[in-house]
């Protein structure tokens, strides 16, 4: 969809400790093969901050890194990826109370790690629709410190797990960057690649995250071979980025910067930069290879950073690309207007 009047006010980050992949490997945590291969240098690790915790620290950034006052915002969503809490907590009632926030809409997005741009969608619709909301917070954390899951490679060898969270401070009157296009879709003929083939009903037995790497190598296994998948979703993906580029006015070559989740470089390269015609160059790997694979919050990481550092600047168009289990994928043009004061 084509969208106007939905900028980018702020953006706020948090990244605390650094890991190296080196120094996992020196400690027997992950394969030297697997990490030369995958081309993944570290992640970042957060030990005892619950995830909501680091979801507010980026949340108080992005306000302190803006003139819009926390009473002026009308909505908040929070996605996430992992743990956020007891079961049947609530995650937004928690973020919004720590913010001192009162008497908002707050929607809770499981996404998976498609959660911010998902929520992005939302807020769209909540700006541009009959709410006329005139600024929305966005928010995800992540902590996977838990003995329930191995950060290295418990998600299989593709990604490291990292912690941290990012906020973004959305305003329907201006930005240093602004919304131009956003299109998602969803293609239910993968969803049980991360399903698998265990009951919808909950009987005693465990439930968990370090289960879904499993599904997907069952299914990969017994319905669809990895190169028929990786084709079927590769092919659906590249579709949803084409439809957000046309809606930009834009083609392939006028993006300065592709955005995609932290991943191993190899499917960066084959499924992303190759078929758009693009040089790797002109993707966010170089950083985002040593980040970790931090859920949603990646794209919006990712984006704080290269503003930041100024790797992108006015004129820039970056696209950004998240997917998540179901298989859901969402692209969103976004163009840079000017270097906000917290750029280095």
């Amino acid at each position: 969809m084509r969208i106007e009047n939905v900028h980018i006010d702020s953006l706020g980050v948090v990244l605390h400790e650094w890991a190296s992949a080196e120094q996992a490997v020196a400690d027997g945590r992950v394969d030297a093969e697997v990490v030369a291969s995958n081309g993944l240098t570290g992640t970042h690790v957060s030990g005892d901050v619950p995830a909501v915790d680091l979801a507010v620290s980026a949340a108080r950034t992005a306000l302190d890194r803006s003139k819009i006052e926390p009473d002026e915002i009308a909505s908040h969503l929070h996605s996430a990826v992992y743990y956020q809490g007891p079961v049947g907590s609530y995650p937004p009632g928690y973020i919004l109370r720590e913010l001192g926030l009162d008497d908002i809409s707050a929607i809770y997005l499981q996404q998976g790690c498609n959660g911010m741009l998902g929520a992005l969608e939302v807020a769209v619709g909540q700006m541009t629709g009959a709410a006329e909301a005139e600024t929305v917070l966005l928010t995800s954390g992540e902590n996977f410190s838990s003995p329930e899951i191995d950060r290295w490679t418990g998600y299989g060898q593709s990604y490291f797990l990292g912690d941290g969270a990012a906020s973004v401070l959305l305003s329907a009157d201006e930005g240093f960057a602004t919304v131009r296009s956003l299109h998602a879709g969803v293609l239910p003929a993968l969803e049980k690649w991360h399903r698998g083939d265990g009951p919808q009903l909950l009987r005693g037995q465990s439930d968990s995250m370090a289960d879904m790497a499993q599904r997907a190598e069952q299914f990969t296994e017994t319905e669809l071979s990895l190169s028929e998948t990786l084709e079927k979703l590769t092919v659906f993906d590249l579709g949803v980025i084409h439809r957000a580029l046309v809606d930009a006015d834009l083609n392939a070559a006028d993006i300065a910067k592709v955005v995609p989740i932290n991943m191993d470089g190899r499917m960066i390269e084959y499924s992303l930069m190759m078929p758009l015609g693009l040089p790797m160059s002109r993707s966010s790997w170089d950083f985002g290879k040593s980040v970790g694979h931090v859920g949603g919050a990646d794209v919006f990481i990712t984006l704080e950073h290269l503003v930041r550092t100024r790797e992108v600047g006015p004129g820039d168009h970056v696209l950004l690309v998240s997917q998540g289990p179901g298989w859901i994928c969402t692209a969103s043009v976004v163009t840079i207007n000017e270097l906000p004061a917290w750029a280095v």
